[in-house]
């Protein structure tokens, strides 16, 4: 995220004494080097998500750690659902990520807490749409440029440092290898300015060097279109796969590819025949976001004190290439060489040893996001049998077991973590999930649903998880109520509210009921992501409920123009061709939905839909 020039920069930079406090020492010179350490933060990997609680007027919120983001910032439903005040401000606040641009506002907090620390009125720029993991906000260079910052994501923990007395580019900060003897990297980054924060250096892609930026809050690294063509790949290239979509702050959906680069290379680590994301996104001045995976799998310490980072690799893949998260799942990314490699194969660079149940739960989320199950399960046994009253422990292991694939494991879990607290939210999600996945009584899922829904504000994201799962258990009555939740209390320009409007029109539809509104959504939807397959498919459905079998067809065809085998849209069309009497047509698509989906006629006759 940027700030442009314009307007009163000083004003807000001034809330970067916030984090003053953490590391009250003052620096020595004409001493040796040494290494003065804030407090540790408290970090808990949700996915690739980094994620620190704090306060907002003492209401817990979580924020994602983001090195990318020049200032911390709230979304706007944060700003509605803790009623924050907006604050005048003179001139333009404008901001820019990978989702695209926007002018932002200023919202003031009466009080925040993090960690111990607690500070009065301190400004947050509200911006964006939605951050993932739960999450409200992020915390920004403002706080994290303060100092040195060591960002240890595989232990569960950031750190503030301030090196003491001469530290100059002779003295290694790397004080962890260097206590253990062993070797790390470390590269140069470019001076930071008040208005420009962010961490970024150079690296080397198939020998050509590129620019890259150091963003904890973009969860998976990705390069540029710009930067994987210069490399000589493109989105048809021979050996591309689709990588699903990203976004950042902003309101735009970037969709992006993966493929395999003959070299990447950061310092003096190599990953030969490197599989990685390239995407959509515009970066200023920049190539590639090395993100949250990058950082899960090293160590690294932001000298800002020397312009210089230093890294070592903590093994495991460098790059996360999922493109889901979900159970059983397998990872699929190269370990680096080299130097800091070398170190961390030779188990020269150990984690650290939790001495408590939540760093022990910290570093279990940590193994999860890497996707080391077997590590993650053992970490947070630990800190269930150090907190047994914990719910959060077995929940977060509940999801470690369902990972690997271990489905009543899970379900033992999620069961003791709502047993200790009956409004987990989380775990009563995950528990509906999986006994959708394991075809339980419906009644079972949707008591799990109902309370969770109770338990969360209007704004959380959730509430469209669980439309969802209404929606699988045959409830589409239910689930239009989840997202008319999330919807009526986020603006029109959030980036998830085409997809939240269509799912609630495909509801409707289903339930047969309020079908002028159904097929307003689906046009709003269209409107903001023209020629998308799913909300064509939608708004056919709607055209079948209101017997305008022609419009119904055209939509099909469209939908199906652009995603051949999809079985409902298939089976639609059928039933519409039908209805109009042409009989052999309308057989021909159901026979070809039933082909792709054997029980499709089975599933659409309990909402009537029959030929």
């Amino acid at each position: 995220m940027r700030l442009n020039p314009c307007g009163a920069r000083a004003r807000l930079l001034a809330c970067a004494s916030l984090a003053g406090a953490l590391l009250a020492s003052t620096v020595a010179h004409g001493e040796p080097c040494r290494i003065g350490r804030g407090p540790d933060i408290p970090v808990t990997m949700s996915g690739l998500r980094p994620l620190v609680r704090a306060l907002i007027n003492g209401q817990e919120a979580m924020l994602v750690v983001d090195s990318g983001a020049f200032f911390s910032t709230l979304t706007p439903a944060a700003v509605q659902q803790f009623q924050l005040p907006t604050v005048p401000f003179t001139g333009v606040l404008w901001v820019e990520g990978v989702g695209g641009s926007e002018v932002g506002r200023v919202a003031r907090v009466r009080r925040f807490t993090l960690i111990d620390y607690a500070w009065n009125d301190v400004e947050f720029v509200v911006a964006g749409s939605e951050f993932g993991a739960g999450a409200v906000g992020l915390l920004g260079q403002n706080v994290l440029r303060i100092a040195d910052v060591e960002y240890d994501l595989a232990n569960g923990v950031i750190r503030l440092v301030r090196p003491k007395g001469d530290c100059n580019k002779r003295t290694s900060l790397a004080y962890w290898a260097d206590a253990a003897g062993k070797p790390y990297s470390f590269i140069d980054i470019e001076p930071a300015t008040t208005g420009q924060p962010h961490t970024k250096s150079v690296a080397y892609l198939n020998g050509v060097k590129i620019h890259v930026v150091f963003d904890t809050g973009a969860a998976r690294s990705i390069l540029t279109l710009g930067a994987a063509k210069h490399a000589g790949i493109s989105p048809s290239s021979p050996g591309v796969t689709d990588g699903g979509t990203s976004y950042g702050l902003g309101h735009r959906l970037a969709k992006t590819w993966i493929t395999r680069f003959s070299s990447f290379k950061i310092g003096d680590e190599e990953v030969q025949h490197a599989q990685l994301r390239f995407g959509d996104i515009d970066l200023p001045n920049a190539d590639m976001l090395v993100g949250a995976d990058f950082f899960l799998s090293h160590r690294v310490y932001v000298a800002s004190s020397q312009n210089r980072i230093y890294f070592t690799y903590n093994g495991g893949p460098v790059f996360d290439l999922s493109t889901t998260r979900g159970p059983a799942e397998t990872a699929g990314a190269e370990a680096g060489t080299g130097a800091a490699a070398t170190a961390a194969s030779d188990a020269g660079i150990r984690l650290d040893q939790p001495t408590d149940a939540a760093g022990f739960a910290r570093r279990g989320a940590a193994f999860d996001a890497r996707h080391d199950y077997e590590a993650a399960i053992a970490d947070l046994s630990r800190a269930c049998e150090l907190a047994p009253t914990e719910s959060s422990y077995f929940y977060q292991r509940g999801m470690a077991h369902w990972h690997k694939g271990q489905a009543d494991a899970a379900l033992t879990d999620f069961d003791q973590a709502i047993k200790l607290k009956p409004d987990n939210a989380d775990a009563l999600i995950g528990r509906a999930g999986l006994r959708v996945s394991r075809k339980a009584p419906a009644a079972e899922v949707t008591a799990d649903l109902d309370a969770a829904a109770s338990a969360l504000p209007k704004q959380a994201e959730m509430h469209l998880q669980i439309g969802g799962l209404y929606d699988a258990v045959d409830e589409p009555a239910a689930a239009v109520g989840e997202y008319s939740k999330w919807i009526d209390s986020h603006p029109r320009d959030n980036l998830l509210m085409a997809g939240a409007l269509n799912s609630r029109c495909w509801s409707r539809a289903l339930a047969d009921k309020e079908l002028q509104p159904a097929l307003d959504d689906c046009n709003k939807a269209l409107r903001m992501r023209p020629n998308t397959a799913d909300f064509l498919d939608s708004r056919g459905l709607v055209h079948l409920r209101q017997s305008s079998y022609d419009k119904a067809i055209a939509d099909y065809d469209a939908a199906l123009h652009l995603e051949p085998k999809v079985a409902w849209s298939l089976y639609g069309r059928g039933l519409a061709k039908l209805r109009k009497g042409l009989t052999n047509e309308g057989q021909a698509d159901l026979a070809a939905a039933t082909a792709l989906q054997p029980k499709l006629a089975e599933h659409a006759a309990r909402y009537g839909l029959t030929p």
